[in-house]
């Protein structure tokens, strides 16, 4: 993160990506009312999301999937691939907690997903795990995902066999949405020792982040009921 705060604390610096300006309106008025954060900047569709990334480089975009022209997948498989551009981490908000579009923007690079009705406290969480380097994945969207894959089965994962039965563990709690602290807690272990064994096995499996250990885990069928 980026830039200070009138307390001295570090500010996380948004965007915004929708084609509806009223929902960017209201998404800017969100983040411009909470304390630590900044809206940085808007964009109508994915080309001006890359430009807008380009300039200002944000900790965060909050990024609509469905956009005229370059939509909201294809904007984040060019974050994804351009290393320029990839500091940046997404939340996609979207009004379809749809499988297909939920796994395919997880696959692409995606850290997290709300919906566009949660409530306002839910997008400014979302916006405070993920510039912390955690994944978010609300527990229904969780579900769905799971289901997914438990309707394909497993597949292979490079690397997976390298894990140790605690490592194997903790990726399936991870693969639930929990945070490091609400694993811990599941766990009767410290917040560290959960961080400590993610980030090996991480690793191990070449994850670029928290959100594509989800997307491993799901692969291998390494994942656990969401509540």
């Amino acid at each position: 993160m980026s830039g200070a705060g009138a307390g001295g604390g570090e500010v996380i610096r948004v965007a915004v990506a929708d084609d509806q300006a009223v929902v960017r309106m209201g998404l800017r008025t969100l983040l411009e009312r909470e304390p630590g954060m900044e809206c940085v900047g808007e964009a109508g569709d994915g080309r001006e999301a890359l430009a807008l990334i380009g300039r200002t480089r944000p900790d965060v975009l909050l990024l609509d999937i469905r956009m005229p022209g370059m939509d909201g997948l294809a904007t984040l498989r060019a974050v994804a691939g351009d290393p320029e551009l990839r500091s940046t981490r997404i939340v996609v908000v979207t009004t379809f907690a749809v499988d297909e579009y939920v796994f395919a923007a997880l696959q692409a690079g995606a850290s997290g997903f709300v919906l566009k009705d949660s409530a306002p406290d839910e997008l400014v969480n979302a916006v405070r795990v993920v510039a912390a380097g955690e994944a978010l994945l609300s527990p229904a969207i969780t579900r769905k995902v799971i289901g997914l894959f438990g309707r394909h089965g497993a597949e292979p994962v490079e690397g997976i066999e390298t894990l140790t039965p605690r490592e194997r563990e903790l990726v399936a709690w991870v693969a639930t949405g929990r945070s490091n602290e609400e694993i811990a807690g599941e766990l009767t272990i410290s917040p560290e020792t959960v961080r400590t064994h993610v980030s090996r096995a991480m690793v191990k499996l070449h994850a670029r982040d928290r959100a594509q250990l989800v997307v491993f885990a799901m692969r291998a069928g390494l994942t656990l009921p969401a509540s």
